[in-house]
């Protein structure tokens, strides 16, 4: 009898036993399978306006066999490089100040030297006086007054030229100076697609 009453509580203390590891399997987590969600990263903005550049910044990576329909360089050839002496924090002492790009502009004779080589570069005839040798990122907005990089020969004789790139310049830089847009969205915005600067905020107004 005594032993019976023995095993019937032994038996019962198992099936707790049993009962509390079943319950614990349940209820507490389970290191060894649980998902881990990473938090989500949030990317750092090229630019203020959170629009990331389409083309890097002072990065050619070749040097020959450049193409372009006269309208906007080859990216890869002519990608646009700012001049670091620009900065935001200094642009009423730098480009903001009238007659800044006739001080930083390089010598037509140093200009012309690069001129005959993105000629060459482009596969463009000799003929100098049919191309303006253009800053993809114009001095008025901070682009490097003598890097090849940001100098190519633009077409005067074409619908979209030279002439109509110059008034592109003009607006982006009077809205860095009146401080509707940073001098960053600036240079890659002209950097980018001078034309769509032009179609959707000059042209026609």
């Amino acid at each position: 009898m005594k032993r019976n009453k023995l095993l019937s509580k032994r038996f019962v203390w198992l099936l707790l036993v049993v009962a509390v590891l079943v319950v614990a399997y349940f209820l507490l987590p389970n290191t060894s399978t649980q998902m881990v969600t990473p938090a989500p990263v949030t990317p750092t903005p090229a630019v203020l306006s959170g629009v990331a550049p389409t083309v890097s910044i002072g990065h050619p990576t070749k040097t020959t066999g450049c193409e372009s329909n006269g309208v906007l360089p080859d990216s890869e050839c002519t990608p646009g490089a700012i001049d670091p002496a620009v900065t935001q924090q200094n642009i009423n002492e730098t480009i903001c100040v009238s007659g800044y790009s006739s001080k930083v502009r390089p010598p037509v004779s140093e200009t012309n030297k690069i001129k005959k080589i993105q000629l060459l570069a482009y596969g463009y005839p000799d003929v100098m006086s049919d191309y303006e040798l253009d800053h993809l990122i114009s001095l008025e907005i901070g682009g490097c007054p003598d890097c090849v990089s940001n100098l190519w020969p633009e077409p005067y004789n074409i619908s979209m030229g030279a002439r109509e790139k110059d008034k592109v310049e003009n607006y982006l830089h009077e809205e860095v100076c009146k401080g509707e847009i940073t001098l960053a969205e600036a240079q890659n915005e002209i950097a980018t697609d001078w034309t769509a600067v032009y179609y959707n905020k000059i042209y026609g107004k």
